[in-house]
């Protein structure tokens, strides 16, 4: 199958599904808490004595790092690519 085709139609398996989700938090509600889980365990291994209250602030911190962290990397990508181009 042509990759542009393939890529058709996952998008509209992917609409289709979500059309058929009523309640879109519940449904991915598993996957964000696992993704925070994973922070918050970081900042318990940062600071073992820390509070519930500072550990959700840490692991505030540490996503947002994270995430800045991929906005850089796709930049710089973004840039690379574009040199290559103008090559």
């Amino acid at each position: 199958m042509d990759p542009k085709d393939r890529s058709l139609r996952a998008q509209l398996a992917a609409h289709t599904s979500w059309a058929n989700t009523l309640d879109p938090q519940s449904r991915t509600a598993k996957a964000r808490a696992a993704a925070n889980g994973r922070f918050e365990k970081q900042a318990r291994q940062m600071h073992p004595d820390a509070t519930d209250e500072q550990i959700a602030r840490t692991a505030k911190h540490l996503k947002s790092a994270h995430f800045k962290r991929l906005a850089l990397q796709s930049a710089a990508a973004r840039r690379a690519k574009a040199s290559a181009k103008a090559a």
